[in-house]
């Protein structure tokens, strides 16, 4: 892509798009839960029978400390058989407590598994312009940190929050069944927490939100340096990248200690609350209890009554301590969320399934026939690229486009393949609009060789045969001999069953072009895109891509794009292009003769490279 015109302004894309509520992450991500509904059933009544065996505890202890009469004397059968009863309810709550929590955690990851397959299925269908305008770190950051960040939340704080509401709502029905009076001091505190947790919350979310774009960023620029070591390296430039990098750790860092300070407000100050809650119930229990025990209401309102109160407010308050206390961590899942649907909603390419015409009855294009008519095309909105384009390319002819860096010609390429759709005027192969033609069509019409390599962790053989999956051994052996890189593959250790590394680095950057062309041409399409393709290669290599990529133009429409003039002397039209416009247009002799921009530039190129030989 022509960078100085592409949206690589990441700070200000990342993360773009409206914000996304908190109740619709949640909704979502429930969603994705729902699909495990009969798991998510099973869970939901473990969940219910652990909370109801723990909270019969408190009223047994009541009824044990009742078992002591009025003078002194104790019943030891019946405290013996409430304890006992105690510890059975206790172990049965924990044993469904632990089984409960395999469940979750099962079923968490297979949500995280579902919800990363579906984040990877879609960057595969979203156009390359969300590439060009997001670190690719930061998506990695989305596909991996975010979607853990959601799955610890649901494996860890979905239970505590649940669970929690269960016992809410038993606490509060036992309290109202001991001693309804107490209750109103609940009317005064649970008001106040709820205030509280509301302010704290609203004014933490976007700190976690912050928080995770600052991530996003630092890995990022991480991926990026890792990737450029070599740059680095040759230019000594060690101290000024870990220099940047302390700065983004710093960034992020900060970011998380604000996040975190924020959150961690609210947990000490519910707590004070639940305490302060406890000793007005214990105060004023005391005092019912003095005024009552001579009375008919003291025949209920028993000491072991108030403790059975007071065990269940501490309870019943508990899971409100808890859920401030995991607030971080809600919020850390609630941004995570947020950030992953907002990637899942962006816009996907056009389905085939849209298409109106096809380029050919098989599909792909046939003849070869290119006609790019007045086509207007820019990146950003209100910066034009490219300005009313116009070239002709007929059938198993070649067309280069030279020019300064930044003129359009890659633009030019990328719509071809229609990576991005022109503003205006159409792209005609073989007569069809490729706007109204499948998308696997119109690239399935290509074979396509780039200036920067990608080769794939595998086998040379697997390497060459990247876009046929049916190619013969025979097949690949033959596009390896038409680009004269058969006898380098031959004269490795295990030949094509050579296994490449992730980055080619055990072979050569000449060698790795090699084998990107014989890539090319075992692909049996009517048209051939060259990026620069044989930049990277000594004069030598040189020399045999030349010969090599002559037979493979012989049948195909060419389209490539050069600064080596010498390289193109031979196409059938050359195009001169300067700031997104067309200038000259001609042959070579034709260019020459004219004396233009093209003339000049092949002069000068031509003067170079003779004082260098």
């Amino acid at each position: 892509m022509d960078r100085r015109h592409s949206p690589h302004n990441f700070s200000a894309q990342r993360d773009s798009g409206p914000k996304m509520s908190k109740k619709s992450v949640i909704i979502r991500i429930m969603k994705y839960l729902f699909a495990y509904k009969w798991l998510l059933l099973l869970c939901a009544l473990l969940m219910i029978c652990s909370s109801l065996f723990s909270l019969i505890g408190p009223e047994l202890s009541g009824k044990a400390i009742d078992s002591i009469g009025a003078a002194g004397r104790v019943d030891m059968r019946s405290v013996l058989i409430y304890a006992g009863l105690m510890v059975l309810f206790y172990a049965l709550s924990a044993g469904l407590s632990y089984l409960l929590s395999i469940l979750m955690i099962s079923m968490s990851k297979n949500v995280a598994y579902r919800m990363r397959k579906d984040v990877f299925e879609h960057l595969c269908d979203l156009p390359v312009g969300y590439f060009d305008k997001n670190q690719s770190g930061d998506i990695v950051s989305r596909l991996t940190y975010d979607i853990d960040t959601v799955n610890a939340s649901l494996s860890n704080d979905l239970i505590h929050i649940i669970s929690g509401a269960i016992t809410v709502i038993v606490c509060a029905v036992q309290m109202f069944r001991i001693a309804p009076p107490l209750m109103l001091i609940f009317v005064i505190t649970i008001p106040a927490m709820i205030f509280f947790s509301y302010y704290r919350v609203k004014k933490v979310r976007p700190l976690f939100s912050y928080r995770s774009a600052k991530y996003g960023e630092l890995n990022g620029y991480a991926e990026e340096m890792l990737s450029g070591q070599k740059t680095i390296r040759a230019y000594s430039k060690e101290r000024v990248m870990i220099e940047r990098f302390d700065r983004h750790n710093s960034e992020a860092v900060e970011a998380e200690r604000n996040a975190d300070y924020q959150a961690c407000i609210l947990g000490p100050s519910i707590n004070f609350i639940n305490n302060l809650t406890i000793s007005l119930i214990g105060m004023f229990g005391v005092l019912i209890f003095v005024k009552t025990r001579d009375s008919a209401a003291g025949a209920m309102f028993t000491i072991g009554a108030l403790s059975s109160f007071i065990q269940y407010a501490r309870r019943f308050s508990g899971p409100i301590n808890e859920t401030a206390n995991i607030v971080s961590d809600i919020q850390s899942a609630l941004s995570a969320g947020s950030r992953i649907f907002r990637l899942l909603d962006e816009k996907c390419e056009p389905s085939d399934s849209d298409a109106t015409e096809r380029l050919s009855e098989s599909g792909p294009a046939e003849s070869g026939d290119v006609d790019i008519d007045s086509v207007t095309f820019s990146y950003v909105e209100g910066v034009t690229v490219l300005h009313d384009i116009s070239i002709e390319a007929k059938k198993r002819s070649t067309v280069a486009l030279v020019g300064a860096t930044g003129c359009g010609k890659t633009s030019i390429v990328n719509l071809l393949m229609r990576f991005y759709d022109p503003l205006s005027g159409e792209i005609r192969i073989d007569g069809v609009n490729t706007k109204n033609a499948p998308i696997s069509d119109v690239r399935r019409s290509f074979a396509m060789v780039l200036q920067d390599t990608w080769l794939f962790s595998g086998t040379v053989a697997e390497n060459i045969a990247y876009g046929r999956d049916d190619a013969t051994f025979d097949e690949i052996v033959s596009a390896a001999k038409t680009a004269k890189v058969h006898d380098f593959i031959e004269s490795l250790p295990n030949g094509y069953d050579t296994v490449i590394d992730e980055n080619g680095s055990n072979i050569s950057k000449g060698q790795k072009q090699l084998i990107t062309i014989a890539r090319a041409i075992l692909l049996d399409t009517p048209l051939l895109i060259l990026d620069e393709a044989t930049s990277n290669v000594d004069s030598r290599t040189e020399a045999l891509l030349h010969e090599a990529m002559d037979a493979a133009m012989r049948d195909r429409t060419c389209i490539t794009v050069a600064h080596r003039l010498s390289t193109i002397s031979n196409a059938d039209l050359i195009i001169v292009m300067d700031k997104g416009r067309i200038i000259e247009k001609g042959d070579h002799r034709e260019l020459l003769a004219l004396g233009g921009v093209y003339a000049e530039l092949y002069n000068s190129q031509f003067e170079k490279e003779s004082s260098e030989t």
